[in-house]
């Protein structure tokens, strides 16, 4: 636990650092070169390396740091968890060689990305890390690791809404028969920054309860209900902090928090890395992404798939198919072949708790990773 703590505390403090030197010099580059070019996944990597983003993915991005150097120490890389919003944002000026997002990239910012993207290529998004998103709360008596209280999606959308406001509402109390509800305040907790994890989690309420949840979709929390937590750990420690919160994060951060088991068909599902692969797996592609090379899912919401949990986080890597230096463009193709790899897809889920992708959703994602440029 203490050496986790020290390496997600050096990718962090690494990662503030090198932005602001890797900001000054823009267009997506690296300080350093590497002569020799051979293939993407054996070629020795050197020179430093950052990336920005999806909070969510933080575990996972230490623990794959940490393998991918060990075949290639002369790669300095950091993550900073800014959150997804943020990590694109600074990915478009040309600071960072990659950016983690829970959310696909608009076709603004895709447009956008002419101007860091080489030879007027646009940036591309690939599913880089699955996991269940964990409605998670802090109830005296009742929540507790691997505890769970049953919901369907229309009282969930009601509770983030403001109209359910006490824990033993007939609409929980109704789905939850052998538990002794208290009359406890519900206080909700949601992300204060801008976030792909909130716009996963808002399209879930919009597609299973529309007529309960009626906001636009955004990364931004749409109402003022509740109070703010800055990423995933700021949720967290914020549902921690009192009786008879609940709020949403990424499952791996749930710890000793209870969880919602939710409505599927006609029965409950707790979350699980093989649940959330069930519904990645069955849901389409969506054809409205517009430019080359990117991979976006079209999550199916409404499954009603036998053991599938259907409150996903898709969160993506996001990349140019060619870089104005050709050392950078060598470590994005080599880093992201290794994170969609078996073997990149196994170290997360041993660290992070995620859903590795499947053989059919990587054959996918390695054709965009093939068409990154790297003479």
């Amino acid at each position: 636990m203490r050496k986790n703590i020290l390496m997600r505390s050096v990718a962090v403090v690494s990662g503030l650092a090198m932005l602001a030197s890797l900001a000054a010099c823009g267009d997506n580059t690296s300080s350093s070169s590497n002569g020799s070019s051979s293939s993407a996944s054996t070629e020795k990597i050197s020179g430093d390396f950052q990336g920005a983003g999806a909070s969510s993915q933080q575990s996972a991005v230490e623990a794959w740091i940490a393998s991918y150097q060990s075949t290639n120490p002369d790669a300095k890389i950091a993550y900073n968890p800014t959150g997804s919003g943020a990590g694109v944002t600074t990915f478009l000026t040309g600071a960072t060689a990659w950016a983690g997002s829970d959310a696909a990239l608009t076709n603004d910012q895709v447009s956008q990305s002419k101007d860091v993207c080489a030879d007027g290529t646009t940036a591309f998004d690939i599913p880089a890390y699955v996991s269940p998103i964990a409605v998670v709360f802090n109830l005296n008596g009742i929540s507790g690791q691997g505890k769970h209280l049953n919901m369907d999606a229309d009282t969930i959308a009601k509770i983030f809404d403001g109209k359910i406001t006490k824990w033993n509402d007939d609409a929980i109390a109704k789905q939850n028969p052998k538990v002794t509800l208290p009359d406890t305040a519900i206080t909700v907790v949601h992300r204060s920054d801008k976030s792909g994890t909130t716009q996963n989690f808002v399209s879930y309420l919009k597609d299973a309860a529309p007529s309960s949840w009626t906001y636009d979709l955004s990364e931004n929390w749409p109402n003022e209900v509740g109070q703010g937590g800055k990423g995933t750990s700021g949720v967290i420690s914020t549902v921690k902090q009192a009786d008879g919160t609940i709020g949403y994060a990424d499952a791996s951060q749930a710890g000793d928090l209870g969880t919602v088991a939710l409505k599927v068909g006609e029965k409950y599902v707790p979350y699980s890395a093989e649940a959330a692969s069930k519904v990645v797996d069955a849901s389409p592609l969506d054809d409205s992404a517009q430019g080359d090379n990117r991979v976006v899912v079209k999550l199916d919401h409404n499954t009603t798939a036998d053991g599938a949990y259907p409150l996903v986080l898709v969160s993506y890597d996001i990349a140019c198919p060619a870089y104005k230096d050709a050392n950078t463009a060598k470590f994005v193709k080599s880093w992201l072949t290794y994170v969609v790899s078996k073997d990149g897809q196994d170290v997360a889920a041993k660290n992070a708790g995620s859903a590795p992708l499947s053989d059919t959703m990587r054959a996918k994602i390695t054709k965009s990773i093939d068409a990154i440029k790297t003479e």
